[in-house]
């Protein structure tokens, strides 16, 4: 088992036909795709709903799976010429059915290597005044913290939420969730996860950590592994 994270320029009407379908191809176990959102940005704005930035979240039988999506698939040739991280998985908080076949842990990570965190999640539609007035400045902390090389987020309506973020550290990802972090409102994660346990937000949600395997492409000009 492998897992993929790919970020790609579409036209909007592509965009809008994946969210509709979703990918299909041999190997391929579970797939989430998404329109991209700028972290932190006003909720009523086009930044929360980037039809020409598409990401896709990805579960494959092996790393030959993803190779024959991406040279063979429509969507894959496109998503190819894209960014995209492979990536070996390590642990889980949480659930979601359509990755319930991830094991609680399947390996360790050192303090001071580097680690992909994806979060997934299906939102309680009601809940959204609350998920936004917590999550907003958790957005803009993860947004803004230099142990982050990279963050975003992405919606896919009406209630599939996503976050994926790049860190120089493990330890430096955990002193941000846990509020340890030398940096401006540290405390807002914490204070955003009490608020989640004393009433949650999600019908089912997972936070992933995942090793970086291998990077391929550049995301507007750059490389996003630290």
């Amino acid at each position: 088992m492998m897992h993929s994270f790919h970020l790609a320029l579409l036209p909007p009407a592509l965009t809008l036909r994946t969210l509709r379908r979703g990918p299909r191809a041999a190997g391929l176990r579970h797939a989430e795709c998404f329109p991209l959102m700028r972290l932190g940005s006003p909720v009523l704005s086009v930044e929360r709903m980037q039809l020409r930035r598409l990401a896709m979240f990805a579960e494959w039988d092996d790393a030959s799976a993803l190779e024959r999506f991406l040279a063979d698939d429509d969507l894959g040739r496109r998503l190819a010429d894209g960014w995209h991280v492979r990536l070996q998985y390590l642990r889980r908080y949480g659930e979601v059915a359509a990755l319930a076949g991830l094991p609680v842990q399947a390996g360790r990570s050192d303090p001071e290597e580097p680690i992909v965190a994806v979060t997934l999640a299906r939102l309680k539609l009601l809940e959204l005044p609350r998920f936004l007035k917590w999550g907003r400045p958790v957005e803009r902390l993860v947004a803004g913290h230099p142990g982050a090389t990279f963050a975003t987020a992405a919606m896919r309506p009406p209630h599939t939420f996503s976050t994926f973020t790049i860190w120089r550290s493990v330890r430096e990802m955990t002193d941000m969730v846990h509020g340890r972090s030398a940096v401006p409102q540290a405390h807002t994660h914490n204070v955003a996860m009490a608020e989640q346990h004393r009433r949650d937000f999600h019908h089912e949600s997972a936070f992933m950590r995942f090793r970086p395997l291998s990077e391929h492409g550049t995301w507007e000009g750059r490389s996003l592994l630290p």
